[in-house]
């Protein structure tokens, strides 16, 4: 356990969020690890892929309730010196996500061709989509087990162990990867499928080795029978907390079907960029997501020890690191876009859809700055829900837009990229101020 109630916060927010950096940078590799075999087969499997991706994306908002819920209650008690508490959420977190796993797992396989046949540009990307999601279904499934380890730590201030962790299971992907894809040594390559098969054997090695580590290092929390049984309670306060931030990705994965439904027409290479893009932009702010996660513990935690200011001063270093970095990603995406895309394919096609997109888009990382910043500060205080009101803002103002603009002559995919761009700067500007009432509401004096 790390105590973030004392002590430097630009010092805990740079020691944390470079850590936290690299384990995002290390769970993001999954899909570029992927993604860099995937596009030596073709503009469809590229496209199946990244779009079977939004998929994934849904499970990740699954995963952000229990991540949430758990780093919000575990830091609150930890700041609390509630140490018998914060074991009893760890438990309780365990056991939910064994639940989430079988729904997640059954979900998936129900849910891939139907989805794939609404959103994929021809057959091709249809059954690439496919392929890629029956296999990583186990995978998507068994992460809740480690994502419950994970934010734990978290909670707690621990960091580094994660790090470790997600590292060593990229590395077991990344051997299984042209194994299994292109079939080096073998010679039977899967395809999509192999990509898929490839995450789902690193989640199983990750969550082996995060459950040696809880049994034989991690003294703070640990699992206890007597508290695995069912407690109401707990897992309404878990929900209570995580499942509007939940609900937010889930948004998300709206928009991103949204918009490969509505680019279809473009074709496969339209997808593909779209695709790729969105990868290259997760990378591109990771830095800053980074500041933006690791500011939730530390204010987390001096929130249950009851001390305002320097949950203020976690909010305000944070938003200001995590801007300045954003500002000078922009400039970079103002100029280097294609050179971001070259690494991932070679496509002219795929390059100009996502190189134009990138150019465009990053005119609104400074707000998704901020976006996070909030998102991150609304977690540590319990109360989470304000996010919904400024994510089901931005889906309406961009959707309408978009949806108007896609029946007017001379649509263009550029038209896409601006209405993204000013429903997430309103988004923005809504966010931090709902997050300015919550810090009045709820930060006085101790």
């Amino acid at each position: 356990m790390k105590d973030l109630s004392t002590g430097s916060i630009p010092g805990h927010l740079t020691s944390m969020s470079i850590q936290m950096a690299i384990g995002i940078l290390v769970q993001t590799l999954y899909f570029f690890v992927d993604l860099y075999f995937v596009s030596k087969l073709g503009d469809s499997v590229i496209a199946g892929v990244t779009s079977a991706g939004n998929i994934w994306f849904v499970v990740l908002a699954l995963t952000q309730v229990l991540n949430v819920g758990t780093v919000a209650l575990v830091s609150n008690a930890v700041g609390a010196q509630q140490r018998d508490q914060a074991n009893l959420v760890f438990n309780q977190s365990l056991v939910l996500s064994g639940v989430t796993a079988l729904f997640v797992f059954v979900g998936v396989y129900l849910a891939a061709e139907p989805y794939m046949r609404m959103v994929g540009a021809d057959e091709a990307t249809v059954r690439a989509g496919v392929d890629y999601l029956y296999w990583f279904a186990p995978g998507l499934g068994l992460q809740f087990a480690m994502v419950a380890m994970f934010a734990t730590l978290r909670g707690t201030g621990m960091v580094k162990p994660t790090m470790i962790l997600q590292m060593i299971t990229v590395f077991v992907n990344i051997i299984l990867a042209p194994v299994l894809i292109a079939g080096w040594g073998t010679g039977k390559p899967m395809g999509a499928a192999g990509a898929g098969l490839a995450s789902t054997i690193a989640i199983v090695v990750g969550v082996v080795l995060s459950a040696y580590y809880f049994h034989t290092h991690e003294k703070y929390v640990g699992m206890q029978r007597d508290l695995l049984r069912v407690q109401p309670a707990v897992w309404s306060r878990l929900l209570y907390i995580g499942l509007p931030v939940g609900l937010e990705f889930f948004l998300m994965s709206i928009t991103m079907a949204f918009i490969y439904w509505l680019i279809r027409d473009f074709g496969a290479e339209a997808q593909a960029g779209f695709g790729v893009g969105q990868g290259v932009m997760r990378i591109i702010m990771l830095p800053a997501m980074a500041v933006a996660f690791a500011s939730a513990p530390i204010a987390g935690q001096n929130f249950g020890a009851r001390k305002p200011d320097r949950i203020r001063e976690t909010f305000r270093w944070a938003v200001l690191i995590s801007v300045v970095i954003m500002v000078l990603e922009t400039v970079l995406c103002q100029f280097e876009s294609e050179f971001f895309m070259r690494i991932f394919t070679t496509e002219a096609a795929v390059i100009a859809v996502g190189a134009q997109m990138l150019v465009i888009s990053s005119w609104n990382f400074a707000a998704n700055g901020i976006i996070f910043c909030c998102s991150s500060m609304f977690q540590a205080l319990g109360n989470t829900w304000p996010t919904i009101a400024s994510s089901a803002l931005r889906l309406v103002l961009f959707i309408g837009p978009s949806l108007w603009l896609s029946t007017r002559p001379g649509f263009e995919l550029v038209h896409i990229w601006y209405a993204s761009v000013a429903s997430m700067t309103i988004q923005a500007v809504v966010s931090y101020t709902l997050m300015r009432r919550e810090f009045s509401s709820k930060l006085v004096p101790a």
